[in-house]
C-alpha cells in the first residue's frame, strides 16, 4: 500500500459529469471523501491554460483523477482526428502542468486501451506500449493518450511526484454517451435495440462482421479501481484496468437484445470497418495488487439499460451508425 488518503483531502475529479468522472465521484462519496471538487465545462474550460492554472492555484486540490477527455467510437475518431488529438493534448498538458505547479500530491491519469498496437499479443500486457503500429481509426486519440502517459512519467522523474497512469478497457454504464453518431459500440447497441423494440422492427443492422472480440467493464468497477490504485500503486509504468474477459461483438449484440427484450434478427454490414480484431487487456498486475472486478456483463447491462430507460430524451432523434 502506498498510503491511505485522508478523507478530508481536497479531491478534484476532472470531467465529473461524464461517464467515468461521475462514477469516480460516486465511488469517492461512498468511500467517505468529504471535499470533492468538480467543475462543468461551462464553468472551467480545461483547454484554456490560464483558466486551468488559476483554478488549481485557487482550489489547491491534493488528489486529482484526470477523467476529462474528448472520446468517441470508430466513426467519431476517424471523422474528427484533428479535434481528438488537439483537444485531448491541450486538456492533458494544462491539467498536468497545473497539478505539478500547484503541489498536487497524488494524481491518476486515465488513458485508454487504444494506446496499444493494433496487433499486440493477446491479452495485451503493459509492456506492449509502442511496440507496433496503432489502429488507424483512432490513432490520433491514442497518440494524445500516449503523450499523457509520457508526461506523467516525466513529472515523476523531474519532480518526484506521486502521479500514476492507468489504461481502462472499454467502459459502459450510467451517464454514457448514447448518441448514435459519436458513441462507442455498447451504448449504441443498447439504443439501437431499444429503438428496434419500440418501433417493432424485425431487423437491426450493425457495423462490421460481428467477429471482433472486446472486453467491457462497468464504470462503477473502474471507479473502485481508481480509488484502489491511488492508495496501492506508485510506479512510472501504466497499469491496465479491466475484467480479463472478452466477448465477440455479435455475442454482445445478442446479449443486449436479450436484456432489452427485443427478439428480432441482427444483421451485419461487413462493408464497414471492424477495427482491431481483438482487444483484451492483461490485468494480472492489477489482480496481483488485490483488485478484482465484481460486476458481470449481464448484470451491468441490465443496470445500464434501466438507467437509459429513465432518460427518455436519450431515445429522441433519428438513428445513425452504431460504431
Amino acid at each position: 500500500m502506498v498510503a491511505e488518503i485522508e478523507r478530508s483531502s481536497r479531491f478534484y475529479v476532472a470531467g465529473h459529469r461524464g461517464l467515468v468522472g461521475s462514477a469516480v465521484w460516486r465511488a469517492a462519496e461512498a468511500a467517505g471523501f468529504e471535499n470533492l471538487i468538480g467543475r462543468t465545462s461551462s464553468e472551467l474550460d480545461l483547454c484554456d491554460r490560464d483558466a486551468t492554472m488559476a483554478f488549481f492555484e485557487a482550489e489547491r486540490p491534493e488528489v486529482v483523477v484526470m477523467a476529462a477527455a474528448r472520446v468517441g467510437g470508430i466513426l467519431a475518431n476517424s471523422t474528427y482526428p484533428a479535434e481528438f488529438i488537439s483537444e485531448n493534448l491541450r486538456v492533458q498538458v494544462n491539467v498536468l502542468d497545473a497539478a505539478q505547479k500547484s503541489g498536487v500530491e497524488r494524481l491518476l491519469f486515465l488513458g485508454s486501451s487504444c494506446i496499444y498496437p493494433k496487433f499486440a499479443e493477446q491479452p495485451i500486457r503493459e509492456e506492449s506500449l509502442m511496440t507496433g503500429p496503432l489502429e488507424p481509426t483512432n490513432d490520433a486519440y491514442a497518440i494524445a493518450k500516449i503523450a499523457g502517459i509520457l508526461q506523467v512519467q516525466a513529472i515523476r522523474r523531474e519532480y518526484g511526484l506521486n502521479f500514476i497512469s492507468a489504461m481502462p478497457t472499454n467502459l459502459y454504464g450510467p451517464n454514457d454517451n448514447f448518441d448514435l453518431a459519436t458513441s462507442h459500440v455498447l451504448p449504441a447497441l443498447i439504443r439501437r435495440a431499444h429503438e428496434a423494440k419500440m418501433s417493432g422492427a424485425e431487423t437491426m443492422t450493425i457495423w462490421g462482421t460481428g467477429q471482433p472480440l472486446r472486453e467491457f467493464m462497468h464504470v462503477d468497477d473502474l471507479a473502485r479501481a481508481c480509488l484502489f490504485l491511488l492508495e496501492n500503486y506508485s510506479d512510472p509504468n501504466p497499469i491496465n484496468i479491466g475484467t480479463g474477459i472478452d466477448i465477440s461483438i455479435g455475442e454482445l449484440a445478442q446479449l443486449v437484445a436479450d436484456v432489452v427484450g427485443w427478439d428480432g434478427r441482427i444483421e451485419y454490414d461487413s462493408s464497414k470497418p471492424d477495427g482491431t480484431p481483438r482487444k483484451l487487456l492483461d490485468v494480472s498486475r492489477l489482480q496481483a495488487l488485490g483488485f478484482e472486478s465484481s460486476i458481470d456483463l449481464a448484470t451491468g447491462l441490465k443496470d445500464t439499460y434501466d438507467w437509459y430507460c429513465q432518460q427518455p430524451h436519450l431515445a429522441d432523434g433519428p438513428a445513425g451508425p452504431n460504431r
